[in-house]
């Protein structure tokens, strides 16, 4: 017989996270880019806290968009992994997430050139979960969630190649 998979233990894709850093112009740019990719969502613009005088960066100055998805995630995940042609590095991964860049929004499929916008590149983080992550985030009778909930890069690799047939290097 065969031993039945645990549902507390299965790996679930929880959001999606579009994320550009520029200023001024550039900025407003990517928040129309953040639109177009994330069609009735409304980006919000985050602020710096610290001051870098080689960037021109001081505290309050907006200096990124960024939008998170939670909806249609399969459908939209499948259209940035063929931006980068399904292949990810090791190095991408860390537990509970992985991340990767997009150079231009144009080799994303369906995407045509916007004079608008010109040609820019976003980030995209892909955050992962298991049931029972609730636990720790609610505000009534919360508690603490054991380590073996969180999701391990070899998990993370070995639900992608099977889901979405991504390659690792």
């Amino acid at each position: 017989m065969e031993k039945e998979k645990n549902i507390m233990q299965s790996v679930k894709i929880e959001k999606i996270v579009f994320n550009i850093g520029a200023t001024g112009a550039e900025l407003e740019k990517g928040v129309k880019l953040l639109q177009i990719l994330c069609p009735g969502r409304k980006p919000s613009k985050m602020r710096s806290t610290k001051r870098i005088p080689t960037l021109g960066v001081r505290p309050g100055l907006e200096v990124g968009a960024v939008v998170t998805i939670r909806k249609n995630i399969n459908e939209t995940l499948k259209k940035m992994l063929v931006a980068i042609d399904r292949k990810l590095r090791k190095k991408q991964i860390s537990n509970n997430n992985f991340s990767f860049g997009v150079k231009e929004y144009l080799e994303i499929p369906g995407m045509e050139y916007n004079r608008e916008i010109g040609i820019m590149g976003f980030d995209v983080t892909v955050v992962f979960k298991r049931t029972g992550r609730r636990v720790a985030l609610r505000k009534i009778k919360q508690a603490k969630v054991p380590i073996k909930q969180r999701v391990t890069k070899e998990e993370i690799i070995k639900f992608m190649e099977e889901n979405f047939q991504v390659k690792f290097r």
